[in-house]
């Protein structure tokens, strides 16, 4: 009788499993399922002369995606009706397997911190009084705090500190005149809190931008890692429902000691209106003309970084320029000798939903927005692939520019 296989039944969210099929007849297709209630997906794979199915070694015959890819049953997952379960695995006529995938690795705590808009997430302690090192986590552009993010980090041994900094509660609503002093406050929080261990930031997006300003602001900054962000202050997100009126609404994004800082403005062309008005996926990379040159004064001065950088772009990016906005950060550092481990990664066919942990559902390019649908760009599989680097890179540079 065919049995599952599945290797670990319970870990983080960001490891990756171990999946095969046995005591199936040779040369026999079976269809191996994926589901958590909500999301689900399937694949049809042959048995090898042993009567095995090993997701590590074989690609499926058909399914949602084409390639060996131990997770392509995760990372292909798309939306059903019903309600969430443990993920369960399913083929043929064998037994369902079900593993536990934590969003919260075990031995990990979580504190809530309302006067930061925070989270904050601690390891479970260790004999040795080395402080731990700790990262600040930013979000993007849809506000919030990116929780799932910050757990993960810390089951790789970081103090980690999910920051909201507009959209939650005690911070403004839109991402307009925000304080960089916000991020100096946890900065404060975290360097009392890891002792005289070294403090990062992990930004996506926006929060990648913010992360590489914050980090030229405030030397105590160790490492700074920058997904899909920007070397380049940008305009604001304004208030409303609607994209237009977002685009419209002429401010800075951030302010130093109460002053607006300089950005570059949008540039709403009418192909981009037109895909709004028509109700088209709108690809916001549009807004961001770069034709004319980047305003020197709007360009963030990243060599006053007193640490590592780590840029990672996206060369199929539909949200914005990531790669050509990050390169003005990779060559403000060159030129400056920059004394620091600093370089820029380009995954040239991915899309804008690179950041964050790996195998999490990545089918879909185009998804909701203010008032639209958003075409982040890339294909399914080169976005998943670049976020599960994209991840590797993140944990493995902290840990060298911080220590674990």
């Amino acid at each position: 009788m065919a049995e599952i296989l599945a290797s670990p039944r319970r870990a983080p969210l960001d490891h990756p499993l171990d999946i095969r099929v046995t005591g199936l007849a040779p040369d026999t297709e079976v269809t191996v399922r994926v589901s958590t209630g909500d999301h689900e997906s399937e694949a049809v794979f042959r048995s090898d002369e042993r009567g095995v199915v090993d997701l590590t070694r074989h690609a499926p015959l058909k399914g949602g995606y084409r390639t060996v890819d131990p997770m392509g049953l995760f990372w292909s997952m798309t939306p059903c009706p019903g309600e969430p379960h443990p993920t369960r695995i399913e083929a043929g006529d064998a037994t369902p397997v079900e593993v536990e995938r934590l969003r919260v690795p075990d031995h990990v705590t979580r504190t809530e911190l309302d006067t930061l808009s925070a989270v904050l997430f601690e390891p479970a302690p260790t004999t040795t009084t080395t402080p731990r090192p700790a990262v600040i986590v930013l979000g993007g552009s849809e506000g919030g705090r990116h929780e799932v993010d910050a757990a993960l980090l810390a089951g790789h041994g970081f103090t980690t500190l999910a920051l909201a900094y507009f959209g939650a509660r005690n911070v403004p609503d839109d991402l307009v005149h925000l304080p960089v002093e916000h991020v100096g406050d946890a900065l404060a929080f975290l360097t009392a809190r890891a002792g005289s261990g070294k403090v990062g930031i992990v930004g996506g997006s926006r929060g990648g931008e913010l992360a590489l300003l914050a980090a030229a602001t405030y030397p105590e900054v160790a490492a700074v890692v920058s997904v899909v962000g920007s070397g380049v202050m940008t305009q604001c997100i304004g208030p409303g429902g609607r994209l237009l009126q977002k685009l419209d609404h002429e401010a800075a994004s951030w302010t130093w000691k109460g002053r607006p800082l300089p950005y570059l403005p949008y540039y709403v062309p009418e192909e981009l209106r037109r895909q709004v008005v028509e109700g088209e996926p709108v690809t916001l990379a549009a807004a961001f003309d770069l034709s004319d040159g980047i305003p020197e004064t709007a360009e963030i001065p990243v060599e006053r970084i007193a640490g590592g950088v780590l840029l990672l772009s996206s060369g199929r990016d539909g949200s914005w320029p990531s790669a050509a906005l990050s390169e003005v950060a990779e060559r403000r550092l060159t030129a400056h000798r920059h004394p620091f481990r600093h370089e820029h990664v380009v995954y040239p066919e991915a899309g804008h939903l690179i950041a964050g942990p790996p195998h999490r559902p990545a089918a879909h390019t185009v998804l909701p927005g203010p008032g639209v649908r958003f075409d982040h760009g890339g294909t399914p599989a080169a976005t998943a692939a670049a976020r599960t680097d994209a991840w590797s890179r993140t944990i493995e540079f902290l840990s060298d520019q911080l220590g674990t």
